[in-house]
This record gives C-alpha cells, sequence and structure tokens, in this order.
C-alpha cells in the first residue's frame, strides 16, 4: 500500500496544485470591466431593484449627497463618476455591495446594507459593469489600474 502512494505522489501533487489554480483563479475576478454589453444590461436590471432607491435610476446619488439626512445618517453618493466611487478597487466596492459598509466600517453612519442575500458574486460584478459604464475613460482606466 506505501509503495502504491509512494508511486502516486506526483500525480497527487500535480492534482493539488491544479486544484488550487483553478479555484484560486475562479475567485479572482478582478478587475471588472464594462466591455460585455451582456453583463452591463444584466447589472442595470440588478441596479434597478436594489439601488436606484437610494443611488437614483440615473445613477446621481441623493440630493446634497455630502450631507446627511434627517436620521442624521450619510446620504447615498453618485456612482457615475461625479462621486468618489471610482477611487475604490473592485474589490472594495464589492465588499462594500456585499457586506454593507456597517459592516466593513467601525462606526459607520449610514444606511449602506449589504445585498449578499440578494445578489450573488457575479450580479455584484455586473452592477459594477454597469456603474462603470458611466463613467468617463480617465476615471474608467484609473480605477482599472487599481484593481489589476
Amino acid at each position: 500500500m506505501l509503495k502504491y502512494i509512494i508511486k502516486s505522489l506526483p500525480v497527487l501533487i500535480i492534482f493539488i496544485i491544479f486544484s488550487s489554480l483553478t479555484v484560486a483563479k475562479a475567485h479572482n475576478h478582478f478587475p471588472i470591466t464594462n466591455e460585455s454589453k451582456i453583463m452591463i444590461e444584466r447589472g442595470k436590471i440588478a441596479y434597478q431593484k436594489n439601488c436606484a432607491s437610494c443611488h437614483m435610476v440615473n445613477l446621481s446619488g441623493a440630493e446634497d449627497w455630502k450631507g446627511v439626512d434627517e436620521d442624521g445618517h450619510r446620504k447615498a453618493p453618485p456612482l457615475n463618476g461625479t462621486g468618489h466611487t471610482w477611487h475604490h478597487d473592485d474589490k472594495t466596492l464589492h465588499a462594500i455591495i456585499k457586506y454593507g459598509l456597517a459592516k466593513l466600517v467601525n462606526n459607520y453612519q449610514g444606511k449602506m446594507i449589504g445585498f449578499e442575500d440578494e445578489l450573488s458574486d457575479k450580479e455584484i460584478d455586473s452592477v459594477l459593469a454597469y456603474i462603470k459604464s458611466f463613467w468617463s475613460k480617465e476615471e474608467y482606466e484609473y480605477q482599472i489600474n487599481l484593481s489589476k
């Protein structure tokens, strides 16, 4: 039995290495581009269903978005390139959408909830592709470089 295990060891090692590379590659979905029209359309649908009520249909964010609302919470920023969204890499943006800022930032005073129960990772990536389709070429390229 030991002889068989020792003989099979090289094959086992190759299998383990290949499996780990495949898993790592499958989870490395950054940077998210705006090149796929299908991804953007899927993102638009998910955005309208989950994000537009706060960030607005045109991604302009809440009026006076740098201020606070009547509850004292920070307002939803624009996602169309006029705010600061493009200053963050894809990993950060994905985590914000998935988990919400309250889980990521101590003493966060806002209403950005996480959507991990409503949106899959693929849907979150599609929302980000849709958002990126609104950015200028310069903003997009800057953000893609952050995400590599």
